[in-house]
């Protein structure tokens, strides 16, 4: 299976744990007001999808469909199939959403504009030094 840049993201948002995988993982995120970015699948079930819609409108999270199937996003995370992701991390999940608006920019377009208003207002992260 051919894994796209986007999809790298993903994987890349998992090994440093700012990743929710899969329904549960991603409604505890929610909950707990963690998730920015909740994506489904786009061959999700529709309960998936309204499960995913109803977790993003409780935490105030962006809801998008991803043009990557269950199999495409297990297979990057190495779970199952899971039907709904959430990134926890606003950086990543503007990054991730501006490579989807590179793809399809009247799609993602808008989701790109309130990712960055929002990583503009949680400000830089504290430097180590």
């Amino acid at each position: 299976m051919k894994i796209d840049r986007n999809l790298n993201l993903l994987g890349i948002a998992k090994k440093a744990g700012m990743i929710a995988i899969g329904g549960n993982a991603v409604s505890l995120a929610s909950r707990a007001g963690a998730a920015k970015l909740i994506l489904t699948a786009s061959d999700a079930s529709e309960r998936a999808v309204r499960r995913g819609l109803a977790n993003a409108a409780d935490c105030g999270a962006i809801h998008i469909s991803a043009p990557y199937t269950q199999a495409e996003l297990g297979y990057v995370l190495g779970r199952g199939a899971p039907g709904t992701v959430a990134i926890l991390d606003v950086g990543l999940a503007a990054a991730f959403t501006a490579k989807l608006a590179e793809m399809e920019p009247d799609l993602y377009g808008p989701a790109v504009k309130e990712m960055e208003i929002r990583k503009r207002a949680a400000g830089p992260k504290p430097s180590c030094s």
